[in-house]
């Protein structure tokens, strides 16, 4: 059983507000450890990952290396493409100037994105700090389900 914890999977809480209408907060999700390790992360995945902080913070992501990433009249637009966020609930409220996601690193946003400290706020994320993917939604029990495609 610690092997799997500590190899394959792990629980991790959702703790705020920064990731609704996805998650509500306090469920319960099993993250994958080490899927990055035989595949690359894509977007729309839900990542885990350490921050400066000394915390985890749980995001989507929207770009991978050499993207460039900006949002304007409050869409999401990469590579110059509008994206197609249907799990978004509110327009972003403020804009933010264009950005090359370096190589090594993922763009991340919550999907609540007036009320998420991101990769708008905390810069890219180095694919080295991500625990894993959120592969599945335990608790509460009702709402039990995958998380990817």
């Amino acid at each position: 059983m610690i092997i799997i914890r500590v190899f394959l999977f792990a629980p991790y809480e959702v703790h705020g507000e920064s990731m609704y209408p996805t998650f509500k907060g306090e469920e319960l999700l099993i993250v994958n450890k080490w899927i990055y390790d035989v595949s690359d992360p894509d977007y729309g995945d839900i990542v885990v990952f350490h921050t400066a902080e000394h915390r985890d913070f749980i995001k989507r992501v929207i770009g991978l290396p050499g993207d460039k990433i900006a949002v304007q009249n409050g869409v999401v637009y990469r590579n110059g493409k509008k994206l197609d966020e249907p799990y978004i609930s509110e327009p972003i409220k403020k804009n933010v100037g264009e950005t090359v996601v370096p190589e090594g690193s993922l763009f991340v946003m919550g999907d609540n994105r007036n009320h998420s400290r991101d990769s708008r706020d905390i810069g890219p994320v180095d694919i080295g700090e991500v625990v894993g993917r959120a592969d599945l939604l335990v608790m509460p029990i009702r709402e039990f389900r995958l998380l990817f495609r």
